[in-house]
């Protein structure tokens, strides 16, 4: 509705849907961890045979996860069970699957267009009062997506290399390096200055990328005020 303030965004109440619509066009992160287990079905779908990890796909694939309460873990969940479950309705959750797969080629073009691979993403979505189903969170940030480099994608591929990506799997690397994997009894790390700058400088390459326009730091010095008056205006 409305943005008072960069960190402040004026929105519909909305009820979420419980899964989250994950979509993924390469064979990366979770899926490829999958698969290098010898799974071969994630969520109810077939991958395909005879692939490597960061390999394109035929086509997308639609891998929905359970939305998880704070605290808990999101679960891979097949469309069966969804509508078997009564999570989301058949009608509701086609309209989804629709939606998703409109909103990755759309994303997949803007990406395109800035020389990066949108890999995979997950959206949320939610219904309005009206019963009008919207997306309800961010789209296409790190937080959600995986993206890869466009220039040398097919030359690393072919020498096995790692891609050269945007996203948060850096962070999650890190932490499984230092023995972290959000289970229970798990102690979370403790994230240096020096890293939490190199996190924000990966975004920071990310959305000048995508917006074509340079990140301009703002002064965060007194933000609670500066917000209030914001908003109270």
């Amino acid at each position: 509705v409305a943005t008072p303030d960069p960190n402040v965004a004026v929105g519909y109440l909305c009820e979420p849907f419980k899964v989250e619509m994950v979509i993924r066009g390469y064979l990366s992160g979770h899926a490829a961890r999958e698969y290098s287990l010898g799974k071969r079905i994630i969520c109810g779908v077939a991958m395909e045979e005879g692939l490597k990890e960061n390999d394109k796909f035929f086509a997308p694939i639609i891998t929905p996860t359970t939305k998880a309460d704070n605290g808990s873990h999101d679960e891979d969940i097949s469309r069966e069970e969804i509508i078997s479950k009564g999570i989301v309705s058949e009608e509701d959750y086609v309209m989804l699957e629709h939606y998703t797969r409109m909103l990755f080629q759309r994303g997949t073009a803007i990406a395109a267009a800035s020389g990066l691979i949108l890999v995979d993403t997950k959206y949320e979505f939610g219904k309005t009062k009206e019963g009008k189903i919207v997306l309800i969170d961010e789209i296409h940030t790190p937080d959600s997506s995986r993206y890869f480099y466009s220039e040398g994608y097919l030359e690393r591929q072919q020498k096995g290399e790692e891609q050269k990506q945007l996203s948060k799997e850096f962070v999650r690397q890190w932490l499984i390096s230092k023995g972290f994997q959000g289970k229970e009894g798990q102690a979370i790390p403790e994230m240096n200055e020096d890293y939490v700058h190199s996190v924000s400088e990966r975004y920071i390459e990310l959305y000048e990328k995508i917006a074509g326009q340079e990140f301009i730091k703002a002064d965060i010095s007194d933000i609670n005020q500066r917000i209030e008056q914001n908003v109270l205006n």
